[in-house]
């Protein structure tokens, strides 16, 4: 992977404040699980957050979306969306109409666009449908949104009911080559382009253009040394691709940025990409999946372009916890991007105390949001 001459070195693991835990699940249903991964944070006034995120319920179907509000060490507020196939709920502090009927979201982006509207974009799970989708705001207060392309939606999973076979082996995946499309009346079939695996970030350009990072799959065979045997994905290779946009619904320009190289173990693989824009270029937040020790950590890195990026560290941004210590001793999850207040830049995280392929755990399994900050994101 090319290199930039004059790529800037994120600042190190000791410049770093960490502020601890932040809060955990709470309000319905009981026994969830909450994350702000790929989920936007926002300053509120007199040292408020709004930190969007996601809720789950473990051995589950039920996903939702909302936002904490609250100071660092203080309490916290929570509000989970309510969702419904017709118009919004008027009478809900955040509503969501126009839901593909049995659906759930969740990994919510949150963009604020230069037109003034609020739109967010997260993936809706249901039976047959994976699939990441956007709603817009159908109002000032950007609490009321309605879905604008269920049927056509950003990009489709792997799973989802409008990929067939054939567009699966297109896409690569080869060993999906039997698997049979079904689409509703109305929904247009997936193209290989369009095929994601998750864990995906949509950012608008002050050109008022859009670009999107998301992980894409490359299928491996046994006799590859990348083939994962312990991983929940047996056989697959994640990766980092970018597309553009010129509405942020109708996407292209696929191109792959980030992949393990011959300086990575044999083991690594990469989970996803956030982006925060600064003046000297953009500040990567890389999730570098372990496959052995089956742990994710947020990694830093750097891009001119958003297409050729510089991976200086290729260790831990953050630590994590040890066992015992806190519930971020397994994974690490980043946000959408870091968010500059009083001269420090605000990182708001998930940490989880059990592995990817939830073989292992320090105690009972749970996630947490967690803070850090840093005066400068550069060394």
């Amino acid at each position: 992977m090319a290199t930039h001459a004059d790529a800037l070195q994120p600042a190190p693991p000791g410049d770093w404040t960490l502020h601890g835990e932040q809060f955990r699940h709470s309000g319905p249903p009981e026994n969830g699980w909450v994350q702000n991964f790929t989920s936007t944070v926002e300053a509120l006034s007199e040292d408020r957050w709004r930190v969007w995120t996601s809720a789950s319920v473990p051995n589950s179907h039920y996903k939702n979306i909302g936002f904490y509000e609250g100071r660092v060490g203080g309490k916290w507020r929570a509000v989970h969306a309510a969702c419904s196939t017709g118009e919004p709920d008027r009478n809900a502090e955040l509503a969501i109409g126009g839901m593909p009927g049995g659906c759930h979201p969740v990994q919510v982006v949150t963009l604020r666009l230069l037109d003034g509207r609020t739109r967010l974009y997260f993936w809706a799970h249901g039976k047959g449908v994976v699939r990441y989708i956007a709603a817009d705001s159908l109002d000032e207060t950007a609490r009321r949104f309605h879905v604008v392309n269920a049927l056509s939606p950003c990009l489709y999973h792997p799973a989802d009911r409008a990929v067939s076979g054939e567009v699966a082996s297109e896409a690569g995946l080869k060993r999906r080559s039997q698997q049979i499309a079904s689409p509703v009346a109305g929904e247009k079939l997936a193209t290989p382009e369009l095929i994601s695996n998750d864990a995906t970030n949509v950012y608008q350009l002050p050109d008022g253009s859009f670009e999107m990072y998301s992980v894409a799959l490359v299928q491996v065979e046994k006799d590859n040394p990348r083939y994962a045997s312990q991983d929940n994905l047996k056989g697959y290779l994640r990766v980092i691709d970018r597309y553009t946009s010129p509405n942020g619904l109708v996407w292209g320009n696929r191109q792959r940025v980030i992949t393990p190289d011959e300086n990575d173990p044999i083991d690594q693989q990469f989970y996803y990409l956030s982006v925060t824009y600064t003046d000297e270029g953009r500040l990567g937040l890389l999730g570098n999946y372990r496959l052995d020790s089956q742990s994710i950590d947020i990694e830093a890195c750097y891009s001119k372009d958003g297409i050729t990026w510089d991976r200086p560290a290729r260790s831990p941004l953050i630590p994590r916890s040890k066992p015992g210590n806190g519930v971020d001793t397994y994974l690490l999850h980043a946000p959408h991007n870091l968010v500059r207040r009083d001269g420090r830049w605000w990182l708001f995280y998930t940490g989880g105390n059990f592995s990817h392929n939830h073989k292992g755990s320090h105690g009972n399994p749970d996630r947490a949001i967690h803070a850090a900050s840093c005066g400068s994101v550069w060394a």
